[in-house]
């Protein structure tokens, strides 16, 4: 088995450290190929150019190595595989397929008349037609893909999986945390973690901040972001929000559930477009899996159903006055709830197992090849 990464020319090859997750495995060898990079001014020449060679690369690669078939993770890497498909006919499936174009024209990333998003919407449409299996990431996108006419023998839904056991509450870090940043222990505790601005809400979420702190008189809040302190506590200040009742910090991924064990809920503020009822977020199952509700955007993922059917959080609507209000309101009964914190992990467990990637690869692959 070969893992072909895209690495930045800023990457030494010569000293090139293989991923933490290949280390255990005796039977895969990992290719790693460095991007064509200029300056800003030519970013989009230099990516035409990345999209132009690395095919001819993969095939190489794919020819020396007697390759039987190829597995894209991401329609933009399942745009490189179908180019490569062209050239060799080797089957290729793409897992955590989604429509990124539609994603990244509907959050004005992209412009729908630019050349990005016209190459990058036709080749979704040729994984389509020619995958041989298509790992969407929600039930909603496998329903759309079926009513486009693709095969349903060639889908398997893998929802973005979580460690459960690697998000699971610990009463011990919650006081020590809590103990550390002064938060008394009936103060109500939100955690946001994640970016602002693209995919995700920016001012809209700092505005949702100010009301929590307004509904909540006890609110203290702890912000994750790998944006940085400053350029989030300009945000607070903006938005007249109290710097001493707010925790900022960039961390790094494994001190993430000992924060999630401080709060009391989180915040999913993902920005409300078309087709983001096809994505599924890997924080809301982190959240889950720690046992905290969550505060979601409408119309995000299966999770929107799934809150509705099954709790486990509350949705809002910007478009509707009052409808931060009465999520809020939500939340805090959740919270009386002694029993929530036992009862949300098994959301995680129900719709964000792992197990479905192993399921979907034996059902593409057969056991034998898992």
């Amino acid at each position: 088995m070969i893992l072909v990464t895209q690495e930045s020319n800023k990457y030494n090859s010569s000293k090139k450290t293989e991923p933490q997750l290949l280390k255990p495995l005796n039977n895969v060898s990992w290719v790693p190929l460095t991007k064509i990079e200029g300056s800003i001014g030519t970013t989009t020449l230099f990516q035409i150019l990345n999209v132009w060679q690395l095919p001819f690369t993969l095939k190489r690669i794919i020819i020396s190595n007697e390759v039987t078939c190829v597995l894209a993770h991401g329609a933009p890497a399942g745009a490189l595989a179908y180019k490569v498909w062209k050239k060799t006919k080797v089957p290729f499936y793409v897992s955590s397929f989604e429509p990124h174009a539609d994603y990244m024209a509907e959050t004005n990333t992209w412009r729908k008349s630019g050349l990005k998003y016209i190459f990058q919407k036709y080749w979704e449409q040729q994984q389509k037609k020619y995958a041989a299996g298509l790992m969407p990431v929600t039930q909603s996108y496998k329903q759309q893909l079926l009513t486009e006419g693709v095969l349903s023998d060639k889908i398997f839904t893998v929802p973005v999986g979580v460690e459960a056991g690697v998000f699971v509450f610990s009463n011990a870090q919650r006081e020590q945390l809590r103990a550390q940043l002064k938060i008394n222990s009936n103060d109500i505790v939100g955690v946001y973690v994640g970016k602002y601005g693209g995919l995700y809400l920016e001012d809209e979420a700092f505005e949702i901040y100010r009301k929590c702190f307004k509904m909540y008189p006890n609110f203290r809040l702890i912000i994750l972001s790998p944006q940085g302190k400053e350029h989030v506590q300009k945000k607070l200040v903006r938005h007249k929000i109290d710097l001493a009742r707010v925790f900022v910090a960039s961390v790094s991924h494994h001190e993430v559930p000992a924060y999630l064990s401080a709060a009391d809920f989180a915040f999913a503020t993902i920005k409300s477009y078309p087709s983001a009822r096809y994505c599924s977020p890997v924080k809301i199952g982190e959240y889950w899996a720690n046992g905290l509700p969550v505060l979601l955007t409408e119309g995000v993922g299966d999770d929107n159903d799934i809150i509705k059917k099954e709790g486990g959080g509350a949705l809002f609507n910007l478009r509707e006055e009052g409808s931060v209000e009465r999520a809020l309101e939500k939340i805090q009964q959740i919270l009386k709830d002694p029993a929530h914190r036992q009862e949300i992990p098994k959301l995680a467990q129900k719709y964000r197992s792992p197990d479905s990637i192993r399921e979907a690869y034996e059902y593409f692959f057969g056991k034998e090849e898992v």
